[in-house]
């Protein structure tokens, strides 16, 4: 849909051998899935009723037979099948069969490593990793991990491609949960546990984190966030919540131990995670304050003023 939204013609090819009216049923499936995206873009007034009929007519759907054709053809193909390494492999193989020798190819997997899966392809410096955060056609994040295979110019016309429809991308090394899923792991089960531990109900529990954790860092990213208190405020923290709730969960890694004896804590020191030596403070302090401003009055949620 991301593609096609942005005017690009997008082919969803059939990597299974199905009888006529099997994959008339996933035809029809794939395209009212499309619909529906649209038909709530519409709701929302962000596309009109003819615009969201040009953005369908950049989607088709097409059987496995067409597969010589279409992965010829194909600049990007972005695999998204099963997530079962045997599977994975057929398609690699099959996809191998036909596709152009200079198309990037690319999985959406969340969980495979990029290295596994580059093996699968011949000339695997053309394989990178994308993991599209769900919702995809919304979502503005997709984590680009390549393999160790892969050629650095095929992460540089990855992320161009993903620029070009509107896509941030990050680029991150082969790891368990890339970045978003690892950290998005910690936070959802400790908010779990704060249920479980009786601390607060569900709902105050996700109010703390839709307008106290969220719009923080929606402005502020957490080791920009590290730096604006100060990696020795967050040391010192943790080592409460360590010694008091659990220290395998709460104790800082070496890394902010490391930054605080070495005198780099953020801001106040210049350095920290990031180097402020050249940056007017006084000026990045104002813009974030603004910016947080502007976001809390985009959520109605500024403080009542008495004026």
């Amino acid at each position: 849909m991301s593609f096609a939204y942005s005017g690009y013609p997008v082919a969803v090819l059939d990597s299974e051998e199905r009888s006529g009216s099997d994959f008339a049923d996933l035809q029809l499936s794939v395209m009212n899935e499309a619909e529906s995206e649209l038909a709530f873009l519409q709701g929302a007034d962000v596309v009109s009723a003819e615009q969201a009929a040009a953005i369908q007519q950049w989607i088709v759907v097409k059987p496995k037979s067409a597969g010589a054709d279409i992965l010829a053809a194909a600049d990007f193909v972005f695999e998204a099948v099963t997530e079962t390494l045997v599977i994975k492999e057929s398609t690699y193989r099959w996809i191998n069969e036909f596709v152009s020798p200079q198309a990037i190819v690319s999985s959406t997997t969340s969980t495979m490593s990029p290295d596994t899966l580059a093996d699968f392809l011949e000339n695997s410096a053309r394989f990178c990793n994308a993991h599209w955060l769900n919702p995809a056609y919304l979502m503005p994040l997709v984590e680009v991990c390549p393999a160790a295979q892969t050629a650095e110019r095929t992460v540089t016309r990855l992320k161009a491609l993903l620029e070009r429809i509107g896509k941030l991308p990050v680029v991150c090394k082969s790891s368990p949960g890339f970045i978003v899923s690892r950290i998005q792991a910690l936070v959802l089960n400790e908010a779990a546990r704060l249920v479980e531990e009786g601390v607060a109900s569900p709902d105050d529990i996700d109010k703390a984190i839709r307008v106290g954790f969220g719009v923080r860092y929606a402005n502020l990213g957490a080791l920009e966030f590290i730096d604006w208190g100060g990696g020795d405020i967050l040391y010192h923290a943790s080592a409460y919540l360590a010694d008091n709730i659990d220290d395998h969960r709460f104790s800082s890694p070496e890394i902010v131990k490391r930054n605080m004896d070495g005198g780099l804590n953020g801001l106040r020191d210049e350095q920290g995670f990031y180097d402020y030596r050249e940056v007017d403070i006084d000026d990045y302090r104002a813009a974030k304050l603004t910016g947080f401003v502007r976001l809390l009055q985009h959520l109605d949620l500024m403080p009542n003023s008495a004026g």
